[in-house]
């Protein structure tokens, strides 16, 4: 019960947090590109949400687990706040776009993008479901084992790969270009939270070595 009331208020809080960095710089609530973003963010988040609470509390619980704090990596902590501080200015900077018109987004690319907003947060979920052990923090849990088929059959990290396509489709979801620019300067430390845990990996998780030999790619298959 612990973990399902974590998750409401989790839920809740992220929806306080949309509010204030979306509605807020656009001063209007007439945003509804914003509104449908919401509306996609949650659908396709809180069915896997409900699914662990009721069937895997504990994987739920390690998925919670997030933030610069619960890293145990200096490297990752660094990496995670200027993510999230870069993240949360690329949707206020994207709310800006909106209000002051800087670029023009035809409605059907932001509903094209919209939906590979659901995509790769689909992406997401379903490598949750395909490896227990994907946590919010780079660590290695006790028994966890290499997970190498599915999702990891294609790509190392595709839970990055999700969130990486989610996150290029949500400035023109929120009718905005310049919020690429965002995007783009939270790219290099993605690439090198991507590059630390790989070295972790290879050290305490048995049989990564090999598994990096067998799936070369790490976000796109056949570009890196």
């Amino acid at each position: 019960m612990k973990i399902k009331l974590q998750a409401l208020a989790s839920t809740l809080i992220g929806l306080v947090i949309f509010a204030a960095v979306l509605f807020w710089p656009a001063g209007t609530l007439d945003y509804w590109q914003a509104w449908v973003f919401i509306t996609v963010f949650v659908v396709t988040t809180i069915v896997p949400t409900v699914y662990l609470a009721v069937r895997h509390p504990d994987v739920l619980a390690r998925r919670m687990k997030a933030g610069p704090l619960a890293e145990t990596r200096p490297v990752q902590r660094l990496v995670i706040t200027g993510v999230t501080v870069l993240v949360l200015g690329t949707f206020v900077l994207s709310a800006l776009d909106h209000r002051f018109g800087w670029s023009h987004v035809p409605v059907w690319l932001t509903l094209l993008a919209n939906l590979l907003v659901g995509v790769g947060l689909g992406i997401t979920q379903l490598v949750i479901v395909q490896n227990n052990f994907a946590g919010a923090s780079v660590t290695v849990e006790p028994g966890q084992t290499l997970v190498s088929t599915g999702l990891y059959g294609m790509v190392r990290h595709p839970m990055y790969s999700g969130a990486a396509l989610m996150m290029l489709a949500t400035p023109p979801a929120l009718d905005s270009l310049w919020g690429l620019a965002g995007v783009a300067a939270a790219a290099p430390l993605m690439v090198a939270r991507i590059l630390d845990e790989e070295k972790m990996l290879t050290e305490e998780l048995p049989g990564y070595r090999e598994y990096t030999r067998q799936v070369r790619a790490r976000l796109i298959p056949g570009v890196w």
